[in-house]
């Protein structure tokens, strides 16, 4: 049985009421002062939330710095036995984690376990405690003694998406504690509640008070968080035209980042795929998940001449057949988009794109009504024939838009996989092992997935190039981002 309405109000009433988490303390006070969060489902405001300002994010900054020698200084064993409990709690409160998500951004339980992919990101990086390795490096032209150990960078500044907080929280504090930072993290006012549940599950699974604050806030916050002096490395996931401001406050303290950004990731069709699966991938991927909103989801469909018609008509009957409703009951498989604000976006990159003249549109387009007029739901939008040089095709909506542009051979749809600014992924569709080696090896971007749906394994490195960012989350390119490496060479 999964969690009622009501029963997931309650949860976030609960995380609203207790608020920031700054040390072992609590606080309903923001210096920024207060957001009402809308439940995304019925558009009715459902609590109240602190905004963080300035001086909250000192304050949890400040707690930090005061935690982090001692968690540094655990003994490997010991750290790894806190992160396994966190990860325990993750795992066992993952129906509770899954309703606040749902009323946190409007994900459907059953698109995503929340509560279960932060518990594997941070039990696969308590594995990692105790293998972090140095390295003794050879003297040149006489005696010493020379190697190299890996440091934690000390308080890393974690500003979490508001499209999946607790897997973020997951995703930047599993390596960032295995490592033996701190962090303090601002999850946005928008989606505060699953950062605010990870703290507290920190706090429960025996970690020491700040090690893992919170302080959801808006620009005031994060631009606090950045700018801090005691903040030695920030990680930061969110849009590109973010990024360029989170780069500029930081390099006036050169505080070293990590961005994982945008993209508009293209999805190929040869006519040797096994089109049952390409098909259900397009439609789930690029127009259903998340709402279409997420950084690595394939809205760009190009599909070969030979199965073009094939492809749309099939793929238009199971877009239009998507059950769209309430997040929170398990036969939904999209949910509303994270605000009203986000809801008239989408539709007007729709309107604008009709009035362009960009592709045909084959199905959805609008607002859903009905029973779901109260609430902030875009029909799954399916647009075929689209131009490759208009903005439907080359910028991110971050909407359930998927664009279907067609291509006659593997040059011309690597050229055009490749002309783009983004470049976080790629998906490809073929039966041919050669052609997949190919283009896997020649797509600019930082993961390809070949026949399927991405692994999600926290052990994969994930990120982007080109304006997709930088750095890498998962795997132990994840923990390398968390950590600095010391040379000492001693004279003998």
């Amino acid at each position: 049985m999964g969690i009622d309405a009501a029963g997931a109000a309650e949860l976030v009433d609960g995380l609203a009421s207790r608020g920031m988490v700054v040390g072992g303390d609590r606080s309903t006070v923001g210096g920024a002062g207060r957001y009402e969060h809308h439940n995304p489902t019925t558009g009715r405001v459902q609590a109240t939330v602190p905004l963080a300002g300035a001086d909250d994010v000192d304050a949890a900054v400040q707690a930090a710095r005061a935690a982090l020698p001692a968690w540094r200084a655990l003994p490997p064993n010991e750290r790894m036995a806190a992160l396994h409990r966190l990860a325990d709690l993750l795992s066992a409160r993952r129906k509770e984690a899954g309703a606040v998500n749902a009323l946190d951004n409007g994900t459907p339980v059953s698109a995503m376990d929340s509560g279960g992919y932060a518990s594997g990101f941070v039990r696969y990086y308590a594995g990692w405690v105790d293998k972090l390795e140095g390295e003794v490096v050879p003297v040149h032209g006489g005696g010493g003694f020379d190697y190299v150990v890996p440091e934690p960078y000390g308080v890393i500044g974690a500003i979490v998406p508001w499209n999946g907080p607790m897997m973020g929280m997951g995703q930047k504090c599993g390596p960032a504690l295995a490592a033996g930072n701190t962090v303090v993290a601002k999850p946005p006012e928008i989606a505060p509640f699953g950062a605010i549940a990870f703290a507290e599950l920190a706090l429960e699974a025996g970690l020491p008070p700040g090690v893992v604050n919170v302080v959801p806030g808006g620009a005031v916050a994060g631009d606090a968080l950045v700018r801090h002096p005691g903040v030695d490395k920030v990680s930061f996931t969110g849009g590109t035209a973010t990024a360029r401001l989170v780069m500029a406050a930081a390099a006036e303290t050169l505080t070293p980042l990590a961005l994982e950004l945008g993209g508009k990731s293209a999805n190929v069709v040869f006519p040797d795929a096994d089109l049952d699966v390409a098909v259900s991938s397009a439609a789930f991927l690029g127009a259903t998940l998340l709402s279409g909103q997420g950084c690595a989801l394939p809205t760009r469909l190009y599909v070969h001449d030979d199965v073009y018609e094939e492809v749309v008509e099939r793929l238009v009957r199971q877009v239009a057949a998507v059950a769209v409703g309430d997040p929170l009951d398990r036969r939904t498989l999209m949910g509303p988009v994270v605000t009203e604000a986000a809801c008239e976006r989408i539709l007007g990159v729709i309107r604008r794109a009709q009035a362009e003249g960009s592709g045909t549109l084959l199905t959805g387009g609008g607002r859903l009504d009905g029973d779901l007029a109260g609430g902030w739901f875009v029909a799954p939008t399916v647009f075929g024939d689209v131009d490759h040089a208009s903005d439907l095709a080359r910028n991110e909506v971050f909407g359930p838009v998927l664009s279907v542009l067609r291509f006659s051979d593997e040059d011309e749809v690597l050229a055009k996989v490749n002309d783009s600014d983004y470049g976080l992924g790629a998906y490809l569709h073929t039966r041919d092992v050669s052609r997949a080696l190919r283009l896997a090896a020649a797509f600019d971007v930082g993961s390809v997935t070949v026949n399927g749906f991405p692994g999600g394994s926290p052990g994969a490195p994930f990120g982007g190039v080109k304006q997709s960012g930088f750095g890498r989350e998962g795997g132990k390119a994840g923990l390398e981002e968390m950590v600095r490496r010391k040379n000492v060479f001693i004279a003998t």
